[in-house]
């Protein structure tokens, strides 16, 4: 429920809360380069539906980036192919029978934006570009699924040294409140640097011993309230977070333009995002309904004009 000063305030048990899984937290923080396939097998415009099958043949591969040159101009599937044999029509040229309209990702984005496009378009692999726009390699659903695993191997040992609870650090430190506070500056639409402060608050609280399935969620939280103040603020905002041996306060706050509506901007898919940004693959509306889920408590207070301040407690 909203009140009149435009707070929002959730509580849920421990037992109600969705569990963040270590693929979960891991599709937040993988960038794409790191599973992508880098050694990518192109075809040219000119080359023709019959060389093409051959190429998929030949690299066991359903599908391919066009290139003319250095140019990205179009990208050509198996599918295309089948429906060229269907047609008679397969001494036509890739270049007649590509997607011109290319979905690109950026090899500098995290798995998660890779994972929402892929959902929301169907494709079965998406080129690769930086931010150059220059093709650096090509991701499919596989390889997504490849590079977790990969990643979810290397961190196993890892993760089972840090079994110890936060408050570890706080015995030996006698007072009637203890607490550690990380500050964290974040920029307006510095989209290349978006997760960084996420990531270093991951990685600070993993080093002080929280529990892994806590750290997974405040990755979660943190990562989406950055990625709101980079979206949505023209001044940038803070990221906060508060240690304390029996909870966490994860706090974002912002000077920008203010939330018209709370209630609506909890709902699942609403997004005032501009559809430049949507294409970039960020405002996909998700992010306040993710952090509810991950939340033991939230606060939501933003006036307009004024800016926005979000506050969740998960309990340690």
């Amino acid at each position: 429920m909203v009140d009149t000063h435009g707070e929002e305030k959730i509580t849920a048990s421990a037992k109600s809360i969705l569990e963040v899984t270590k693929l979960q937290e891991l599709v937040y923080e993988l960038k794409i380069e790191e599973v992508m396939t880098k050694k990518v097998v192109t075809v040219s415009p000119d080359d023709t539906m019959r060389a093409m099958k051959e190429v998929l043949r030949m690299n066991r591969i359903s599908g391919a980036p066009v290139m003319r040159g250095r140019e990205l101009v179009g990208i050509i599937s198996i599918e295309n192919v089948i429906k060229a044999l269907e047609r008679g029509e397969i001494e036509a040229t890739v270049g007649e029978k590509m997607t011109s309209e290319v979905q690109t990702l950026f090899a500098d984005e995290t798995v998660i934006h890779a994972v929402n496009k892929f959902g929301r378009l169907g494709f079965g692999r998406l080129p690769v570009v930086n931010r150059q726009g220059q093709l650096v390699g090509i991701l499919t659903q596989g390889d997504i699924a490849r590079g977790l695993l990969r990643q979810l191997e290397i961190d196993y040992h890892e993760e089972e040294i840090h079994r110890y609870r936060a408050s570890h650090i706080f015995q030996d430190i006698v007072s009637d409140q203890t607490g550690l506070i990380l500050r964290y500056k974040v920029q307006p639409r510095d989209f290349s640097r978006c997760g960084e402060a996420a990531s270093k608050l991951k990685r600070a609280l993993e080093r002080l011993g929280a529990l892994p399935a806590i750290v997974r969620r405040i990755a979660v939280v943190s990562y989406e309230a950055e990625t709101n103040l980079v979206i949505h603020t023209t001044q940038g905002g803070e990221l906060l977070a508060e240690i304390q041996p029996e909870k966490i306060r994860i706090i974002a706050v912002d000077h920008g333009p203010g939330i018209p509506d709370v209630e609506q901007a909890l709902r699942p898919g609403y997004s005032t995002a501009p559809d430049w940004i949507r294409e970039l693959g960020f405002g996909a509306g998700m992010g306040l309904s993710n952090i509810k889920t991950c939340s033991d408590e939230m606060h939501l207070d933003s006036k307009i004009g004024v800016g926005t301040r979000l506050e969740v407690i998960i309990n340690m």
